[in-house]
């Protein structure tokens, strides 16, 4: 495990050299670190861990973005999400497969009161219709991995809520 400094990411190239597959679940609130924090956090940072992960011989890159990501949206969260997801894609990895889980179900250190609120009634949900609205994130993780063990043909891949409650089996 390395700690690097995301402020001088540069000067940390050595950790990103010599590793086949590349995971990414970096990401922040806006709540939490403003609208100019969050675009740096969740698609400046992560644009630039994955060039230096490539130029370090990366071949397949795995990111977690967000159901609904769109490069073009109004919205600022989804904007990002899909800004970073073009950035990503253009750095040329062999593999890049992206992940768009809808809500994440975890249980956090820090208080988000409505997060809260949404994840029990979204678990209450699932029982009824489990892959439609979130994803626990034991899942995801089983899913990231599975995607890298059995990688398919295509350069891109996208992986919609649905299709990584399946994989996560």
């Amino acid at each position: 495990q390395a700690v690097v400094d995301f402020e001088r990411l540069g000067e940390h190239a050595a950790a990103f050299q010599g590793h086949d597959v590349g995971f990414c679940c970096l990401g922040t609130t806006r709540a939490k670190a403003g609208a100019d924090g969050f675009i740096r956090v969740d698609r400046d940072y992560v644009a630039q861990a994955a060039e230096l992960a490539r130029a370090g011989g990366c071949k397949h890159f795995v990111l977690q973005s967000s159901r609904g990501a769109n490069a073009q949206s109004r919205f600022l969260y989804l904007r990002v999400k899909g800004e970073v997801e073009n950035l990503v894609q253009a750095v040329g990895f062999d593999h890049c497969t992206i992940f768009r889980p809808a809500v994440l179900l975890c249980k956090r250190q820090e208080s988000r009161p409505m997060e809260w609120i949404a994840q029990k009634f979204l678990g209450a949900v699932a029982w009824v219709f489990p892959t439609a609205y979130s994803v626990p994130v034991e899942m995801v993780a089983r899913a990231m991995v599975a995607c890298v063990l059995q990688p398919g043909k295509e350069k891109v891949k996208v992986l919609e809520n649905r299709a990584i409650h399946e994989l996560g089996k």
